[in-house]
């Protein structure tokens, strides 16, 4: 992975942007962790998954604690060795009794959601998508019997706010 330096960098971005290029050296990928706050949930997403393994980038929100990482990091583990995951198809073998689920992130999510991946891809030009984790009791935030808020602590980061790859209920959960 070649260096990304440019002038226009500031002091804080070119230290940001080695990070990043340490993490990726040193573990295959960069996590960057962003804590909830007034506005929202946090989340979790990756920088360097595209650049080094050619698989997308990868975005979760509203997991508690130090959950986000640990589900990025196995995705990029087994995506980098071949694994291929379907959007709309439930995977139950990332969390003991929780689904996960993955969307295509639309590109107006991208500057939000993957900021500092821009440092990485200055165009945005990467694909990236949301794994999106139900509740232990199966429960995806678009259904009616997700629990009240879930939706927006989690939101699907579509064009609509809804699952757009597939149907669900139909073909997906």
């Amino acid at each position: 992975m070649a260096a990304v330096t440019t002038s226009a960098l500031t002091a804080e971005e070119q230290r940001l942007i080695d990070w990043i290029e340490s993490q990726a050296k040193e573990r295959g990928n960069a996590v960057i962790a962003v804590p909830d706050d007034e506005r929202g949930a946090g989340y979790s997403f990756t920088a360097c998954a595209w650049a080094l393994h050619n698989v997308p980038e990868v975005v979760v929100v509203g997991l508690p604690g130090d959950m986000g990482p640990i589900l990025l990091d196995a995705y990029v583990d087994r995506a980098a060795n071949g694994e291929i995951f379907e959007v709309g198809k439930r995977y139950d073998d990332f969390f003991d009794g929780a689904p996960v689920v993955f969307e295509r992130v639309a590109k107006g999510h991208y500057p939000e959601y993957f900021g500092s991946a821009f440092l990485v891809y200055p165009d945005g030009d990467f694909p990236a998508l949301q794994v999106i984790v139900a509740t232990p009791e199966g429960h995806f935030p678009w259904q009616d019997t997700a629990p009240d808020g879930f939706a927006e602590w989690q939101p699907v980061l579509t064009e609509s706010g809804a699952p757009e790859s597939w149907t669900p209920g139909v073909d997906g959960p």
